[in-house]
């Protein structure tokens, strides 16, 4: 069972109907209690600014358990966009603690690296350059790529990046360590490649 947390952050429902697509089993948590089902994964959407989507988390009433299912139990977590950067321990976006599980900071995107016809947020599709082998990544059009919409990015050991896109500046795009899995862009946007990647987290 496929656990996706609904905090009020997120299109949780366009993640839903990707996962009927595919026949994946799949449920929304939105209080402690919900944790007692027999999870498998968990994803962690997130849109907007960095402190919001913290303060809204920690409001929540969930963060204790999802540390203790996602470094406890390491059960397989995937953080989207603006719930990625929330693994990290801060943001130069604003002043809250983030997660802190994995090793990366979040810094913004250097506009001056930018050519005058790239304009920040990055804001539409980019493609993807695979720099090691994962799972998580089989069946991918890297070409194609993927739908983005954002204005930081995570800073971490290039060890685990799995891939990274150009903007100017270079991106993090999908990162993978151990049992927690990170993805920059909007898989729920991304149409085929969006989908076969949902379906490979999902099948992990």
């Amino acid at each position: 069972m496929i656990g996706i947390v609904d905090y009020g952050v997120g299109n949780i429902n366009a993640f839903s109907r990707v996962f009927k697509l595919l026949g994946m089993p799949h449920t929304f948590l939105n209080c402690p209690k919900q944790f007692d089902k027999k999870l498998s994964k968990i994803i962690l959407p997130g849109v907007g600014s960095f402190d919001h989507a913290m303060k809204t988390l920690n409001q929540s009433g969930m963060r204790n358990k999802l540390d203790e299912y996602v470094i406890d139990q390491e059960l397989p977590t995937l953080g989207v966009c603006v719930g990625f950067q929330m693994f990290c321990s801060s943001s130069e976006e604003g002043n809250e603690k983030g997660l802190n599980w994995i090793d990366g900071s979040v810094i913004k995107i250097n506009k001056n690296l930018l050519a005058d016809h790239m304009p920040l947020p990055h804001m539409g599709w980019n493609n993807i350059d695979i720099l090691k082998d994962s799972s998580i990544i089989s069946g991918i059009d890297r070409e194609t790529g993927f739908y983005f919409l954002h204005s930081y990015k995570v800073l971490t050991s290039e060890e685990h990046v799995v891939a990274c896109s150009n903007y100017g500046d270079t991106i993090t795009s999908i990162y993978q360590h151990k049992n927690i899995y990170g993805i920059q862009p909007h898989p729920e946007k991304s149409h085929s490649n969006g989908v076969k990647f949902l379906e490979n987290f999902g099948n992990l």
